[in-house]
Order: structure tokens, then sequence, then C-alpha cells
């Protein structure tokens, strides 16, 4: 099976990573947020707006009363 150099470069750096952390997921997650602080560079959020998802389910009853259901196709 043919292996990519750069993909397991990366696993051996994330393993060594995780490795000096003790594998502990609140310890890492915490050295990330101390990392992205220190960047100096704007964090946004990439969340979803609850009225944006659903306005484009087709879920009438979310947009309002008056607004019609477009999940429903006609032939």
């Amino acid at each position: 099976m043919w292996e990519d150099e750069i993909v397991e470069e990366i696993h051996q750096i994330r393993e060594a990573y995780a490795k000096s952390f003790n594998y502990d997921l609140d310890a890492i997650f915490e050295d990330l947020r101390k990392k992205e602080a220190e960047s100096g560079r704007e964090v946004v959020s990439l969340s979803r707006r609850r009225g944006l998802t659903k306005r484009w389910s087709g879920r009438a009853r979310d947009l309002g009363e008056d607004a019609e259901d477009t999940s429903r196709r006609s032939t």
C-alpha cells in the first residue's frame, strides 16, 4: 500500500503533541486556546445562526405563520 510522506509526518507530529500532554484532551484543548490567544489573529465563530439554518431547511413553521412551505415539490 502506498503511503504519503507528508501525511505520515503530520501523524507523527500529532502523536508527539498528544503524548506531550499524556493524551489529556482537556490539557491539549487548553494549550490550543492559549496558542490561539497568543497568536494575535482574529478568531471568528463559524457556528450556524439558528434562523438561517431553519430557513433553508424548508420548515415554514420556523419562519413564521405566513411563510410558504417549500419542502414539498409538485410534479
